[in-house]
Formats: C-alpha cells, structure tokens, sequence
C-alpha cells in the first residue's frame, strides 16, 4: 500500500533520521569509521547517550510538540507552541520516555526565558553565536502548514521566521529555515529528480531573499547552495557537519543530492559524524517527502519509539 500523507512522509522522516543519528552524536566522522561496529549501517541503540534502539531526541520532541499544537489548534499559534516546549522541557512532554535530553542551549534559554517573561519577541535569541540547527531542526510542521494553507510567499516566510525566532531569532537561522521551505514547497510541486527540485526551491529563496538589500550579507553565508550541481562536487572533506545551521543545512542537502534512496541518503547524513541526529532529521524530512513513507526501511521504522502516537498526530492532520 502507498501512503500519500505528506504530513506522515515529512515528519516520520525527521524521526527516523534523528532516532538513526542519536547513538553516534557527537562522535567525529573518523571516529565513526572506526569504531568496532564500523560505519553505521541502521539502526542501533545505546551509544552516545545509552538509550533504547529507536529513541528519538530534542529535534523530533520540538517538531512533535509543535505537530501537537496544530493538531489541537488548526493553525500557528506562537504561544501555544512555547507553552508545549515549556512542558517538554519541564515535565518530559513529546519524549520517548517522559524525560527531556539532548537539549541546545540556544533553546533552553529561549524556554527559560519565555517561562519567566511571557513575551514572544524577546525570548528568541538574537546574538551570532545563537546560530545552531535548534530551530532548523523543528521548522517542518511550520512549514507544512504553509503549504497546506497555500500561503503567498511573504506570509509564508513570516511564518518561519517566527517560529524559528522563538528560540532561534537571528536572521541567519530564520534564513536557513526559509530556504528549508522553499525547498519543500519544490519537492512536493515540482518534477523531476531530487537533485532537480532542491535547485529549484534554492533558486526561489534565493530571488525571494534577495528582493531586500539588507538579506544580502546574511544571505552569502549560504552562497555553496546556490549552484548544487556543483555543490555535489564537493568532497567529503570538505562538508562540516557541526551544529552551525549553516553547516547542517550544507550537509543535509549535500547528502540528499549525492545519494538515490531515503535510506543511502540518511546512512550519508549520519556517517557524516558530530551532529548527527540534527543532520539526519533535517535530511530525513525532505527524504521522507520526497520518497515516502514507504520507502523507509521496515527494520528501522519497526523500533522507533512511540510510533503509534506519532503517526496517529500525522493522520489526523491529513
């Protein structure tokens, strides 16, 4: 049977891809090589943070916590989705097993700062070194509700850029989330290879982002995307796979363009070692979509914790 739920292929990806990355984050790439069990092959338990095989991390929790808040609601609601990140935080709310971990500074002090103050456009940090993936990591229900609502696309990037400025309000995080859309809003329309449509949907944020001069000096850090024929040129070596956003985002859609399968391309993000289970949820949510659910190996979709819960939320958004 396929499944043609884009709200299942979208998120279900992201879990995969992060619960795939959680047992060797951290590790560097050679590490990884090698290490007793080699190159990760599927999925495994235990490593890095000694957890059950098929656990999920802060980068599904949040994206869960906000598939929840639109489940219940029918629309982005700022407040709302603070306070269901607040209860992830505090009381273990959207975890595989009650307890919150693997959490980003970035998003603990925008958490803790919104649960002191109440204020939407203060608690989102601004500064350039709150530049990670945390916001980037969580943006695919944001940006499915865009699509799904048919929004121009002004108000569909205010959309991003506020969810992600709730802990992330830097414009280069909000940037990264942006082109993230559009790249989804491509893979979903448009036709043609993978390869193909992330061009495309790098093409239009690009002009999008442009058309304001003062995007411009932000919009330059993301100039190895621009051209991603040449982009899948690029060596191995020479793609980080940090926590920077840029650096998951060049890594999420380097492996998508290099590689022909949901589950080539999330051994590709992951093998890539340090933040692993970030760069395999942003690459699995665009995989995820663009081969379906389906595609996702059985053997890993089978342990994922909580997947009922999950795809009952997905199947009620449909």
């Amino acid at each position: 049977m396929i499944i043609n739920n884009k709200w299942l292929n979208g998120v279900m990806g992201v879990v995969v891809g992060d619960a795939l990355g959680c047992p060797v984050q951290f590790m560097r790439r050679e590490e990884i090589k090698n290490r007793p069990a080699g190159l990760v092959t599927g999925m495994e338990g235990h490593g890095t943070y000694d957890m059950p095989i098929g656990t999920w991390t802060d980068d599904s929790s949040m994206a869960l916590a906000t598939l929840a808040s639109l489940h219940e609601l029918g629309t982005i609601d700022l407040e709302d989705i603070m306070t269901r990140f607040i209860d992830w935080y505090e009381d273990g709310d959207y975890t595989p097993f009650g307890e919150a971990f693997d959490i980003g500074n970035t998003c603990s002090l925008a958490i803790e700062d919104y649960e002191k103050n109440h204020n939407l456009a203060t608690c989102g940090r601004t500064g350039d070194h709150s530049n990670g993936n945390g916001s980037l990591m969580r943006i695919i229900p944001a940006c499915l509700y865009a699509y799904e609502k048919g929004l121009s696309d002004d108000d569909a990037v205010k959309v991003i850029h506020e969810v992600s400025g709730l802990t992330h309000n830097h414009l280069r995080s909000k940037m990264a989330c942006g082109l993230y859309y559009f790249c989804i809003k491509q893979i979903i329309d448009g036709n043609g290879n993978i390869r193909e449509r992330l061009q495309r949907g790098m093409d239009k944020g690009f002009e999008y982002y442009e058309k304001n001069i003062e995007n411009r000096v932000e919009l330059a850090r993301f100039s190895r995307l621009r051209d991603l024929n040449e982009f899948a040129m690029t060596h191995e070596a020479n793609i980080k796979s940090s926590g920077y956003v840029v650096d998951s985002l060049e890594a999420a859609i380097w492996s998508l363009i290099t590689t022909q399968s949901f589950k080539d391309c999330l051994l590709v993000a992951v093998n890539l070692g340090d933040d692993t289970d970030t760069i395999g949820a942003i690459a699995g949510g665009v995989a995820g979509l663009f081969y379906g659910y389906d595609c996702i190996p059985e053997d890993w979709i089978s342990v994922i914790r909580r997947r009922e819960w999950i795809e009952n939320l997905c199947d009620k958004l449909e």
